[in-house]
């Protein structure tokens, strides 16, 4: 980062560090489980404990996921694996180290696309185990004491360091975003109960670039805020007359601040040393090309190919693709539906209504035969867009026949020109002044009038053919 300095040229310069739990059923070099019995120190053994004589055994699938990482964000393989011990005195690690990855990381050179199109190198991937849980009373910094959860101790973690190429907390979000896409489609990281932190470098021009750390930062929303928080500390720290010191501080989110932890550490400080019981592992050529053979069509391609076949925009694929579950609902609808009306409805009514009910995708109870019952029907204007959301939003509630429930309650489209006409009329004559302040130039006072049609026809009328039969009767 020091040598970078002379090449920086943007005013705010930030790197991420990020650790990803792979989802594996057992931890990194030993049997015990990953999930299961949360009474704390439960789920432990002498390995994870790191007992005087124990020996750890490296987790073959743990491997086999973070080379798909690496494989589908096109980094350097090395050809094989070694673990080192990083030492440090601290209560999260029982054997007063961590076996991890340093002299010579899994793979090195990748990249991550943002969706400005931007490319964000990777230094490095690694393996790793996850350090205890630390358990603190209120927030970190105010516990009176601290307790140790060993049930996470050596759960496999993947830890991607990026170059110092994020040049604003918004990219720095949009970067995890990226990141959560690619493990969902490798599906090598549980969304819903897994864990993924970032530690957080950040330095600003104005300070002549000094870099300073911030760890253990959870959630995009969160990421961005304690680099916002931290880029305009560490400018007013300078209009103030201080001086910016390297060091590693903590995130409080409760309070939305930083605060000091340690002087930053060095490599140094760690006194790495390849750990002697555990062997090399080979990565052979015929294992990576097997594992190349799993790797599915990601985010940014099945976006490009939504493109190119279905005619659908840039921002609408991208937005779908990025969504592993939205994106193979939108294929299999766009097989029975026009895809950009499917496209449409899928990435701005249905994200609209899970959003409303505060649900995710995969707890849909609806599958893909629902909606394209649904949109089939606004397809042939059987229905209207209006009635369709009203049915969309009960649909995410409970499943039910949506023909049927059309018919039963009455719902098809006014489609008869002749009764479209006697409603536009009544409209007109009991809106004489939406009438006249239209016909004085306010195209506005219209909007009035197709709603009093739109109530009439309870809402089972296209606003458009209204628009249309409404400016021919007043003309």
């Amino acid at each position: 980062w020091v040598s970078d300095r002379m090449k920086f040229a943007s005013d705010t310069v930030i790197g991420l560090e990020v650790h990803i739990e792979l989802d594996t059923d057992s931890k990194l070099f030993c049997g015990c489980p990953t999930k299961g019995d949360e009474t704390p120190n439960s789920r432990t053994c002498p390995v994870c404990l790191g007992h005087p004589g124990s020996k750890p055994v490296i987790n073959k699938k743990a491997i086999e996921y973070a080379l798909k990482l690496a494989l589908a964000t096109k980094s350097k393989i090395s050809n094989e694996i070694i673990m080192s011990r990083k030492s440090y005195f601290y209560p999260d690690m029982a054997k007063n180290y961590q076996i991890t990855q340093y002299e010579i990381p899994l793979a090195t050179d990748g990249k991550i696309t943002l969706q400005s199109g931007k490319e964000i190198g990777l230094t490095r991937i690694h393996i790793e185990e996850d350090p205890a849980s630390m358990v603190h009373i209120g927030n970190m910094s105010e516990s009176p004491f601290v307790l140790v959860d060993y049930n996470r101790s050596g759960n496999p973690l993947v830890e991607i360091v990026t170059k110092p190429e994020l040049t604003s907390p918004e990219e720095a979000r949009d970067f995890m975003k990226q990141l959560i896409s690619i493990l969902h489609y490798l599906e090598i990281f549980d969304l819903n109960n897994g864990i993924i932190k970032a530690d957080a470098n950040v330095s600003v021009k104005e300070s002549g670039y000094t870099r300073v750390e911030i760890k253990n930062i959870t959630g995009f929303k969160e990421i961005e805020r304690a680099l916002t928080y931290e880029v305009n500390r560490q400018r007013k720290e300078v209009q103030d007359n201080k001086v910016i010191i390297q060091e590693t501080r903590a995130w409080d989110s409760n309070k939305g601040i930083t605060f000091p932890l340690r002087k930053k550490e060095t490599e140094e400080d760690y006194g790495y040393i390849i750990d002697p019981d555990l062997t090399v592992v080979e990565v052979t050529e015929e294992w990576i090309k097997q594992l190349s053979g799993e790797i599915p069509e990601l985010a940014h391609e099945r976006a490009k190919r939504f493109v190119n076949q279905h005619r659908i925009s840039e921002l609408d694929a991208q937005i779908i693709a990025a969504e592993k579950l939205l994106a193979e609902l939108f294929e299999k609808v766009a097989r029975e539906v026009d895809p950009i009306l499917a496209a449409k409805w899928l990435r701005r009514e249905l994200i609209r209504v899970l959003n409303y009910n505060k649900k995710e995708l995969h707890e849909l109870v609806i599958d893909e035969h629902h909606i394209i019952e649904l949109l089939k029907l606004v397809e042939t204007k059987k229905i209207t867009d209006n009635v369709a959301q009203k049915i969309l939003e009960k649909l995410v509630e409970e499943p039910f026949d949506v023909k049927e429930y059309v018919k039963k309650h009455g719902l098809e489209a006014v489609s008869d020109i002749s009764i479209l006409e006697k409603y536009c009329k009544e409209a007109i004559e009991e809106n004489p002044k939406a009438v006249d302040d239209y016909k004085s130039g306010n195209k506005k006072a219209l909007n009035f009038i197709i709603g009093a049609v739109m109530r009439k026809t309870r809402g089972k009328a296209t606003p458009k053919e209204v628009n249309d039969i409404l400016k021919k009767l007043i003309k």
